[in-house]
């Protein structure tokens, strides 16, 4: 039996497609020449890499803009699942000799309407101060700067960890090309990735940046919100330095379309 509503999205891109092909003018020579650069992007695997960078942000967009609630931002390429669950204090699994600024990130995690939320389970990983991720670099342990841990009964949490560094996205294959013809630089600003898990609220990931980042104002994923932004603080003590941030969450509950809409009703009625 037919899916309605995949036909239904099917026919939306047909309609679309239309449009923009006569829009831009596209011949068949470029069409022909599009359907050989997809054919390589696939082979070369860099679909996910492709859909993370240029459309995702615009899907997240399209969903959450406006609405209450932290705004969620990439997932990206390099998340992996049943990361080491960790113990307090929080520190993010790391090498003995781990280069990089030493990095404490607390925040608070609430429901849109205020709630502390405790006991949410919080799933972070980053790049190293190299902006390679472990288990898609061989020189890397395999869960370094991952973990997953819980806040407390006040919502609050703080981890250990290192400042990330910015990298750059594959470049050497059909992505790169993209981005030649776009004329567009492949960095991503440095940042911290953050999954959160609650029963009865929506899964939130999204991801934490930097002020003063050289790349957050070009991010090639436009992965930025100004939501998203804090900022690094720097300490000296008789341990060394170190660097503090902090930034608190709002999440929002799994029936948050339904709420807002009841809201509206209600509200409307009474006028």
């Amino acid at each position: 039996m037919a899916s309605q509503r995949v036909l239904k999205v099917f026919d939306g891109i047909v309609k679309h497609t239309k449009k923009l092909l006569d829009e831009a003018q596209i011949s068949h020579d470029e069409y022909h020449e599009f359907v050989l650069w997809l054919d390589r992007l696939g082979r070369k695997g860099e679909i996910p890499l492709f859909m993370d960078v240029f459309f995702e942000t615009h899907v997240l967009n399209s969903i959450y803009s406006g609405y209450p609630g932290t705004e969620p931002s990439l997932l990206g390429p390099y998340h992996i699942e049943n990361t080491p669950m960790l113990e307090e204090p929080y520190v993010l699994t790391q090498r003995a000799d781990e280069k990089g600024d030493v990095l404490y990130f607390k925040g608070t995690v609430r429901s849109v309407d205020g709630k502390p939320l405790a006991n949410t389970l919080v799933d972070m990983w980053q790049a190293d101060a190299d902006g390679e991720y472990s288990h898609y670099a061989d020189d890397i342990p395999e869960y370094n700067l991952r973990g997953r841990f819980y806040t407390d009964e006040n919502g609050q949490f703080e981890v250990k960890t290192i400042v990330p560094a910015p990298y750059k996205i594959p470049t050497d294959g059909p992505t790169g090309e993209f981005l030649d013809y776009i004329d567009h630089h492949p960095y991503r600003p440095a940042h911290l990735h953050i999954q959160f898990k609650q029963e009865g609220y929506e899964n939130l990931i999204t991801q934490v940046f930097f002020e003063g980042d050289p790349w957050i104002e070009t991010d090639v994923a436009e992965g930025v919100r100004s939501t998203l932004i804090t900022k690094l603080e720097h300490h000296e003590d008789t341990n060394g330095s170190y660097k503090t941030a902090s930034l608190d969450f709002e999440m929002r509950t799994q029936n948050w379309r339904a709420e807002i809409k009841k809201d509206l009703t209600v509200a409307n009625s009474s006028k």
